[in-house]
């Protein structure tokens, strides 16, 4: 059947190849699609929390799989700021061990250590949390695009005298040592580090790459991605650069033939 349509192509009339060639022409140039991992809206949100965010290999490498040619992280630090870490809740909710603030634990130092835990639930049942550096490594593996969301929880830290140092350094240092031979961008939902993220990193912020397209708010079990459609079109008729969706393979089928 390939070697038909090869065929038919390869003897269609100029006038009609033209005419193709004419309507791709027209199509708007594609967006460049960031993975994103859904979590639950509403009340009592960590109880049908899934983990679905691709803060470990396992998820970046399905982003890609599904579409996506850049893939968003969540970055925390653990107690005194001594390790920037992937991860997107605020404490260890949905990991092994008992549950704690991931701003209260260590890396690797004690029983309850971060480094030891294991996610419990979800698609990625088994994996563990990974440094910034681990994190940054593997997504440049892997060519994509990485969009770091320096996480709220973070501000206590990244502000107080005693740790502020050490602790931007555990996040701007991976960034430095890489941003040379890696596409990363920054940015975060918390004003006071966004503004030290743009003084500390003017050229990376994310501004307004990434643009959010999805409409419907995510829960578990996930809700339809037919409800997003039309906010999906509105958003495609901006023309933006990138856009971000909880939805990456569904969205990247429902594109086929708006873009070129």
């Amino acid at each position: 059947m390939a070697v038909l349509t090869a065929i038919g192509s390869a003897n269609a009339s100029p006038a009609a190849a033209s005419s193709a060639g004419a309507g791709a022409a027209r199509l708007p140039a594609c967006p460049l699609l960031f993975g994103h991992g859904g979590y639950p809206t509403g009340a009592d949100p960590w109880t049908r929390d899934q983990v679905r965010q691709p803060n470990h290999p396992r998820g970046v490498n399905d982003q890609q799989t599904w579409g996506a040619k850049g893939v968003e992280g969540d970055v925390q630090l653990t107690k005194q700021g001594t390790k920037a870490v992937m991860w997107h809740n605020t404490s260890t909710n949905g990991l092994t061990g008992g549950r704690q603030l991931i701003t209260d634990l260590w890396w690797a130092a004690g029983t309850e250590n971060l480094q030891a835990r294991r996610i419990t639930r979800g698609p990625y049942q088994g994996e563990g949390v990974y440094t910034l550096r681990q994190w940054l490594d593997h997504v440049r593996s892997r060519g994509l695009v990485a969009l770091l969301e320096i996480k709220p929880e973070t501000r206590a830290i990244l502000s107080d005298p005693a740790y502020a140092a050490s602790a931007w350094k555990e996040i701007s240092d991976p960034i430095k040592e890489r941003q040379g031979s890696q596409q990363i961008l920054v940015y975060s939902q918390d004003a006071w580090i966004q503004g030290e993220l743009a003084a500390r990193h003017p050229g990376l912020l994310k501004g307004s790459a990434a643009r959010w397209t999805d409409s419907v708010a995510w829960n578990e079990p996930p809700p339809a991605w037919t409800g997003n459609t039309r906010q999906w079109q509105a958003v495609l008729d901006a023309a933006p650069k990138s856009v971000m969706t909880n939805y990456t393979k569904e969205y990247k089928a429902w594109l086929a033939g708006k873009c070129a």
